[in-house]
């Protein structure tokens, strides 16, 4: 969806970098393979995101092989599979646990990685319908790391490619007024 299109759904209270109006979670995605050298930069700039103490909590663990998708395939739910099995790279975020400000830094960690992702013609989606447990078991990730979110990385394919239900919904979202999000001194 080109930025005109997406300016449709999407009208910021206050002039800020197109970057943010652009950036939307998509379900379509083209069978294209992701560049090394462009799907590195996604990560490096999720590599700068700040962390408290610069601990840096946050590790990801990268599919992009059928055999490493198929892994991934297998813990996340059916209804999510449906629309992400034709991303060409999925990854779980996964928090160190000693880190008490494990998530919070893992989200910014994802922020940062969903953003320059936008700048490389990339579309990401997050992931929360799949089975962590089954996650942790199949990717073999230790018990003092936290699995924060599935995500699946790529270029966006057309709506009509996804299953009808969904075709709807493919569209990107718009968010409440700013003035709803923030209180003078105290809540309300």
């Amino acid at each position: 969806m080109e930025e005109k299109e997406i300016q449709q759904f999407r009208q910021p209270d206050y002039e800020i970098d197109p970057i943010f109006i652009n950036r939307w979670s998509p379900r379509s995605f083209l069978e294209k393979e992701v560049p090394e050298e462009v799907l590195m930069r996604v990560f490096e700039a999720a590599r700068w995101a700040p962390s408290a103490n610069n601990s840096q909590p946050w590790r990801f663990i990268v599919a992009r092989t059928q055999a490493e998708r198929e892994l991934f395939h297998s813990f996340i739910f059916e209804r999510n599979l449906e629309w992400c099995k034709n991303a060409p790279v999925l990854a779980v975020l996964i928090s160190d646990k000693q880190n008490r400000m494990d998530a919070f830094d893992s989200g910014t960690a994802w922020g940062f990685l969903s953003l320059q992702a936008i700048k490389e013609g990339l579309k990401t989606h997050a992931i929360g319908g799949f089975d962590k447990e089954k996650a942790r078991e199949v990717l073999n990730i230790p018990e003092d790391f936290n699995i924060q979110v599935a995500i699946a990385i790529g270029y966006q394919g057309d709506k009509e490619a996804l299953p009808e239900d969904f075709q709807a919904r493919e569209q990107p979202s718009n968010r409440r007024p700013l003035v709803e999000s923030i209180f003078a001194g105290k809540y309300k």
